[in-house]
């Protein structure tokens, strides 16, 4: 390679990084907004006089509409690009933030209201995924994917701050900042951010391209893988606390805590799964990790001791569905047709956003019933055994394919 060659390869290399972490900021700011009605969950409760199930739908209804919403997001995505998709968003959250702050805690129905709209925030990632694929080779993809998805980490900043900040500047004051800094990166992001030169860009209306990305193997197929590795880090990130004050008699802090280790340990563990995708394929890596949680999952539905079994296979767990999180969308990334990444996204980010709220539900069911949590890992072992056969048999047959046809 020339030394002019050398000076442009570099340039676009830096240029990629740039893109990436203008990315992975705004999918993290975005998030933030997204999670600031969950800290307040208990504050609300006492404020409204509100019960057990009017708190759960108040935490609910964002993360429900962040989940649907990013079906047609990442439609528009591959219309539009995220050089569009990333400050409109951004910018619409501003509205729901400043509208709960300023004017929105006096009633549920505010509540609700303002949660409706909040909900934007959480389609930033099914902007992103495409954005970034776009902008790196397929054998670089996986690591550049996982290392957007870390961004998902902006929901702790949501849990660290929010109280903190309330009871120093007063209830509008998480809602005030975080509006202020959605403000700036939209005004930044639209300055900035650049979609990848020879990006596809999708030519079919929104419902007919929608359609047409339903029914590709690799649609269902990253759907199912998801909504086992992401809804299983989002129902443990929920629920763990409630599992590990009743099952181990804990006292809420540390429950807390330890919720919050299981939480960081699978946000450093996305990128490293898209890397090891990278190195050795997002087939192998799959099947590895949900091999793991199948069989964590068994040893906890035992109910061992917590120090160290317990520990050590919740841990296992957070590692694994982290790191398949991240190898699922370097899936994507490689297999989906380029014009449809953003479409495929947004329906396998929809699958996992929702695909969290069926385990606390079955669990707080079954430990209803039966008095035990025994039953409901036993099913998760299942569900994660069941991923292993899917992900070696047609979803390694895809990737083939796909890559004899390239």
């Amino acid at each position: 390679m020339t030394e002019t060659g050398r000076r442009q390869a570099s340039e676009a290399d830096g240029q990629a990084a740039l893109m990436l972490v203008l990315a992975t900021l705004g999918f993290a700011v975005n998030f933030w907004a997204w999670a600031l009605l969950s800290p307040l969950g208990p504050r609300f409760k006492e404020m409204l006089g509100l019960s057990a199930p009017q708190q759960a739908l108040l935490v609910a209804v964002p993360v429900i509409v962040g989940s649907l919403g990013r079906i047609p997001v990442g439609a528009l995505t591959d219309r539009y690009g995220a050089r569009v998709m990333f400050p409109l968003v951004s910018a619409v959250t501003i509205a729901p933030v400043l509208f709960i702050g300023v004017a929105g805690q006096t009633s549920l129905a505010a509540l609700l209201i303002g949660g409706f709209f909040l909900g934007v925030a959480g389609t930033a990632f099914a902007v992103g995924v495409p954005f970034v694929s776009a902008w790196f080779p397929p054998q670089r993809r996986g690591l550049a994917v996982g290392i957007f998805g870390a961004g998902m980490g902006g929901t702790a900043v949501s849990a660290l701050t929010t109280v903190p900040l309330v009871r120093a500047g007063g209830a509008a004051a998480p809602f005030v900042i975080t509006a202020v800094v959605l403000a700036v990166y939209a005004v930044v992001s639209w300055l900035i951010l650049r979609d990848a030169p020879g990006r596809s860009v999708a030519g079919q209306p929104l419902i007919a391209r929608l359609a047409t990305t339903a029914r590709l193997p690799i649609t269902w197929q990253a759907c199912l893988l998801y909504a086992v590795a992401f809804g299983g880090y989002v129902a443990f990130s929920v629920y763990l606390p409630a599992y590990l004050q009743t099952g181990y008699g804990l006292e809420q802090a540390d429950a807390a805590y330890r919720m919050a280790g299981f939480v960081v340990l699978a946000v450093l563990m996305r990128p490293l799964g898209g890397w090891a995708s990278d190195r050795i394929g997002p087939v192998r890596v799959l099947a590895g990790v949900f091999a793991v949680v199948a069989v964590m999952a068994a040893i906890q539905a035992l109910t061992p001791p917590l120090m160290p079994v317990g520990t050590v296979a919740f841990l296992s767990m957070a590692a694994a569905l982290g790191a398949g999180s991240g190898a699922t969308f370097a899936l994507v990334a490689q297999v989906a047709p380029a014009d449809k990444v953003g479409s495929v996204t947004g329906l396998v980010g929809a699958a996992g956003g929702l695909g969290g709220f069926v385990p606390p539900l079955v669990m707080g069911f079954i430990y209803g019933r039966l008095g035990s949590y025994g039953l409901g890992l036993g099913l998760l072992a299942v569900t994660a055994a069941l991923a292993v056969l899917l992900t070696l048999t047609a979803v390694r047959a895809l990737t083939a394919e796909r890559t004899h046809a390239d």
